[in-house]
């Protein structure tokens, strides 16, 4: 039986985006449906899927009035938090992805927080990682909890889980939703400008299953994703400083040899020497951009731990020519 919508606005909009998520969609939107705090609208985006999940969302809209459906083109994850933001009836908005499981009272845990702590803005929880099948990971990812423990953390994060996090909708429209620039790694920028304007916590405990797995969209962008992060951290640290964010207004990233010019101070070098030494263990950065990252790394005379042992790791990976072009840089510099 359809539950019923209130009359009155929801308390809370929770929001996701799907974009060819069959395998585990409706895992995802049972667990959101089955929470113990129910007074929400639920707004699924699909963006252009072609594997049935726009299907899987109109099945279940039928049967629950709190789900919105939104049918797009693909336009991509940042237009489409930001149309559901545009779009959202509630004062707050509560992530969601579409291969994640919420547990039943992670709502009710999160409202009933921040109704006691009105300062803060944004609230998280921890996760437990899960692989593909849901059996769950022996692995850690530390979480600060407070806002003063989120400056400590913020040139490496994570700050907020994105898929956790619950949010005031006018404190992100504040700041300008999220920034297209910041592929694969917008939620870090958002959380990054969201600093100022409000207190942003977590709840320590694990109350979203993350779901890890081949193919998973962070895994196989990690180059630009840690690439475009260390240029938040440094737009976050020119704002700080009081000048103007110099990436305020770009719909694009520009390529790395660009940046200095962009920021106006030489920045290319520390970038790489943050970025390249991550990359040395990641198969699709290796096989990917990642490579070129950290070949103009040691170029630029940047020490990085561990390169030699990768060039074997190319030579495993079936990439010979990856293999040699690294052994000559560094033989060679």
């Amino acid at each position: 039986m359809a539950q019923a919508r209130a009359s009155s606005p929801p308390l809370m909009t929770v929001a996701m985006a799907a974009y060819n998520s069959m395998p585990y969609l409706a895992e995802a939107i049972e667990s959101i449906l089955n929470q113990s705090f129910g007074d929400f609208e639920f707004l699924i985006v699909n963006d252009g899927s072609t594997d049935g999940s726009g299907e899987v969302i109109d099945a279940y809209a039928a049967k629950d009035s709190r789900i919105r459906a939104i049918h797009q083109e693909n336009r991509g994850f940042i237009a489409s938090l930001n149309r559901m933001i545009d779009e959202a009836q509630s004062d707050w908005i509560a992530r969601m992805d579409s291969d994640d499981v919420a547990l039943p009272d992670r709502f009710a845990r999160q409202w009933a927080w921040l109704q006691d702590y009105p300062d803060y803005g944004v609230l998280g929880t921890g996760l437990q990682e899960i692989d593909a099948s849901g059996k769950p990971l022996d692995t850690s990812r530390p979480t600060p909890l407070t806002h003063d423990d989120m400056f400590g953390k913020a040139p490496t994060g994570p700050l907020v889980h994105h898929n956790s996090a619950v949010m005031r909708r006018d404190k992100v429209q504040s700041v300008g939703g999220y920034h297209s620039a910041f592929k694969h790694c917008e939620d870090y920028d958002l959380w990054l400008r969201l600093m100022s304007v409000t207190k942003m916590g977590n709840l320590p405990d694990k109350l979203m299953l993350y779901r890890r797995y081949e193919g998973q969209v962070t895994e196989s962008h990690r180059a630009e994703q840690s690439l475009n992060a260390a240029v938040a951290y440094e737009a976050f640290l020119e704002r700080e400083a009081g000048r103007p964010d110099p990436t305020a207004d770009l719909a694009k990233m520009p390529p790395i040899d660009e940046l200095d010019a962009l920021f106006g101070r030489p920045i290319q070098k520390q970038l790489l020497a943050k970025v390249a030494p991550h990359l040395l263990y990641s198969p699709s950065a290796l096989t990917g951009d990642g490579f070129g990252l950290i070949t103009k790394a040691l170029k630029a005379g940047i020490e990085i731990p561990g390169a030699w042992r990768t060039v074997a790791r190319l030579g495993k990976m079936g990439r010979a020519d990856r293999a040699l072009q690294l052994a000559a840089t560094l033989a060679f510099r």
